[in-house]
């Protein structure tokens, strides 16, 4: 406990108060403000006992100064017998508790203390609390701008997603995707994932996901498409290491065959009319936000009648797997997957992340976000 007292004989009194309550505290004794910046620069107390008369500081401006140094710590502020108002303003103004000089008995003294402690430590509570609350919805929002509804007009397509977010992961990721169909029928789907962890990359992924349906449905699509994007991203990232990986496509009706862009994102896996599985990985150029003017050729690739195509992120494939460093990897998320390509497309994709997590698990889950995109042509 941090005694802040400039006149002996009250430090004197409160040591006699500390020493015949029942707390079981050291007392540290310290004359003025100056004093007590160092003193809690070097250990921050449980408890100060502030007086507001001190000969650098005067009245409120003396517990303003020790809240302004920590606000982890409960404050006591001590009065003289015509200063009452003062405590009730100091309370007022942050502090847990006032006890008037002269009037205080050691048990008093030694309850105001505890509860001072306590009140300081249930505000805290609170406060983490609340915020705990305002990062949970504003998740919730960026997460809803991240993975938005299908907008699709036909039946041309079946679509299955799934979003799973990391191991104790408290700060959203930038993983996002989207599919939208155009008036003349082509199927557009994207995913994505941005660089790190937090609001400002998940941020940016709602911006890169909303910018790329803007461009779709405006009629911009190929590599003119992938170049808007990278300029949005180089305006809007809050740092120049910032990057984003992802892959685009484009379905015209009544075709099988499907045009796609890659910069800089992992493969994905095709699924064969007659239940095979394979790993497919087109030509491509680097992520977003890495190489000024980049240039990113657009590649076809042939769905056959009732095959699919599944598109992700590489938290899939990233994680640890045994007790090792060993990762899961892309021929191990192959195996995975012609080990349960007899499914339909939503228990395809559900056992193909529980696998995942499974081989995962002894290394405490997948770290990363994982985002997949099933799309089969009807």
């Amino acid at each position: 406990m941090l005694l802040v007292e400039d006149d002996p004989g009250d430090a004197l009194l409160v040591e006699e108060l500390v020493a015949d309550s029942t707390l079981k505290v050291h007392l540290r004794w310290v004359r003025s403000m100056a004093e007590a910046r160092e003193a809690l620069a070097a250990e921050v107390p449980d408890c100060v006992l502030l007086d507001l008369n001190l000969p650098d500081t005067h009245g409120l401006e003396a517990l303003h100064r020790i809240r302004a140094r920590t606000d982890q710590v409960a404050v006591v502020v001590l009065t003289g017998l015509a200063e009452e108002e003062t405590g009730l303003a100091a309370v007022t103004a942050g502090a847990q508790d006032y006890l008037v000089k002269g009037r205080v008995e050691p048990e008093l003294f030694g309850r105001a203390v505890r509860y001072a402690i306590q009140r300081k430590q249930a505000e805290q509570a609170a406060v983490a609390l609340q915020a705990s609350q305002m990062q949970a919805q504003e998740n919730a929002r960026l997460e809803r701008g991240l993975l938005p509804r299908p907008l699709l007009h036909s039946a041309a397509v079946d679509v299955v997603t799934r979003y799973r977010p990391g191991r104790a992961q408290a700060l959203l990721g930038g993983d996002f995707y989207d599919i939208v169909q155009s008036t003349d029928g082509a199927v557009h789907a994207l995913i994505g994932d941005v660089s790190g962890h937090g609001p400002d990359e998940a941020a940016l992924g709602v911006a890169l996901r909303i910018a790329w349906r803007t461009l779709v449905l405006s009629g911009v699509t190929g590599a003119e498409q992938v170049s808007r994007l990278q300029e949005i991203l180089m305006a809007e990232r809050a740092a120049p290491y910032i990057f984003a990986t992802l892959t685009v496509l484009t379905a015209e009706p009544g075709t099988p065959r499907v045009r796609l862009i890659r910069a800089g994102h992992p493969g994905l896996l095709r699924r064969t009319g007659d239940g095979g599985v394979e790993w497919v990985e087109v030509a491509g150029g680097p992520a977003l936000g890495v190489v000024s003017g980049a240039h990113w050729p657009e590649e076809e690739l042939t769905v056959a009648a009732g095959g699919a195509l599944v598109l992700f992120t590489d938290g899939l494939f990233e994680g640890h797997i045994g007790r090792g460093r060993e990762r899961l990897g892309e021929e191990g998320l192959l195996r995975l997957a012609r080990e349960v390509a007899g499914l339909p497309p939503e228990a395809f994709v559900d056992e193909l992340i529980e696998r995942a997590e499974a081989h995962a698990e002894s290394q405490g889950g997948l770290d990363d976000d994982v985002a997949v995109l099933h799309l089969r042509w009807n």
